[in-house]
């Protein structure tokens, strides 16, 4: 940490800056497309807004293009791993570079972390301040949920005793979550802290081109790899057949945003349901097309089918663009918006459900209208990056000098 002095009235008076070391570590980070990489990207990146050097380690998967996602902010560490899975990846190298942080904030669930990170703690003590952000429960079936079962059993209670502070982007999830039982015994060890989103990024567009458009969209975006099967969009392309069987609805467009193992599995499902050339999907999209796809869509669908869905980010994208959404009524997704006012919850896997709250939006131009701007109000007021970053901030600071 830096230190700054003023002079008052001949006097010498030392006050700390608040420019700390602080690393953040998390198992994804761009250019692979997921929420939990691109929190901490734009968390980071507003962090260092702040005045704060900031150092991302994550696994180096070897992606294309990986300069393109760093500006120069804030320093990126790919660390090679020993082995990985999928997303998971084993870097042990963290127990050493790990070194003169004020700050260790480790984004929960990477299981590759966490044993380097609780031997690092259990030899530096409270000279460590970690702290832990729950972004999820880890769901998963056959072997791979058996170790997830193991690990919440065996390392989750350690890893919860190690972290002075626990933060969250939805009390409502954590309070329906693995971690029920420790927020239910100290609550005061937890913090909620909202995801933003960019508005200078994600804006309304005021033109007429989706006013010229003769059909209706539907939107859904997110990543189409094994790790994110909750997405739910099978479900989706099922209440996207009910949907256009309504004369007036059948010439509707679902287009599908997003690339990774499940895509050709998605196109199986959209050809065997008939849905022909009802369905477009695009592997490719960055922000600002992403800001067009937003702003040329009747609604936006996150039809999540359970809880490794907890909060949803392109919620707050689309709403930032004045679109409306249609999300699955999960804890913390639920959260993020008020039913009725900025879009409509959907039981969770209950495809009828879905199909007729689509319906309720395509058909009602005005209440689209309403719930869109409504959308982008709440957004301004609640969720950007940068009160994320001085909420943060703040905790950091408390966190710092905590003895």
């Amino acid at each position: 940490m830096n230190f700054i002095n003023h002079q008052n009235c001949g006097q010498i008076i030392f006050t700390q800056k608040l420019t700390m070391k602080i690393a953040q570590i998390v198992c994804t980070f761009p250019p692979y497309r997921g929420g939990t990489g691109n929190t901490v990207y734009n968390i980071s990146e507003s962090l260092a807004d702040l005045g704060h050097e900031v150092t991302v380690f994550t696994p180096n998967y070897h992606y294309k293009n990986e300069d393109e996602f760093h500006e120069g902010k804030f320093k990126i560490e790919r660390l090679e791993p020993i082995f990985k899975y999928g997303n998971a990846a084993f870097i042990p190298q963290l127990f050493w570079k790990l070194k003169n942080f004020d700050i260790i904030h480790l984004h929960y669930p990477f299981y590759g972390a966490i044993k380097p990170i609780l031997l690092k703690k259990l030899l530096s003590g409270r000279k460590m301040k970690l702290i832990l952000h729950y972004h999820m429960d880890s769901r998963a079936q056959g072997f791979k949920g058996a170790v997830f079962y193991f690990y919440n059993i065996l390392i989750l209670p350690f890893l919860i005793m190690a972290a002075q502070i626990i933060t969250c982007a939805s009390l409502d999830y954590v309070k329906h979550s693995d971690l029920k039982k420790y927020y239910q015994a100290r609550p005061d060890k937890f913090r909620q802290i909202f995801f933003g989103v960019n508005l200078e990024q994600f804006v309304t567009c005021h033109d007429n081109q989706n006013k010229q458009w003769q059909n209706k969209v539907i939107l859904f975006v997110g990543s189409l790899d094994k790790a994110h099967y909750f997405k739910g969009l099978e479900n989706l392309l099922k209440a996207f057949a009910i949907v256009i069987k309504n004369s007036e609805l059948s010439s509707t467009v679902l287009k599908v945003v997003g690339q990774g193992d499940l895509l050709p599995y998605y196109k199986d499902c959209a050809f065997n349901l008939g849905l022909g050339e009802n369905v477009k999907f695009y592997e490719n999209a960055d922000n600002n097309k992403l800001v067009d796809f937003y702003n040329y869509s009747d609604c936006l669908v996150l039809p999540s089918i359970n809880k490794g869905e907890a909060f949803g980010l392109v919620l707050l994208e689309a709403m930032s663009c004045s679109t409306p959404v249609i999300a699955s009524n999960l804890p913390g997704v639920r959260s993020v918006f008020k039913n009725g006012i900025q879009g409509l919850l959907v039981q969770p896997g209950d495809i009828n459900d879905l199909a007729d709250k689509i319906k309720i939006i395509l058909n009602n131009k005005k209440l689209a209208q309403n719930m869109g701007l409504a959308g982008r109000k709440l957004v301004e007021s609640k969720y950007t990056w940068d009160k994320v970053a001085k909420r943060l901030d703040s905790i950091y600071y408390e966190n710092l000098f905590n003895k």
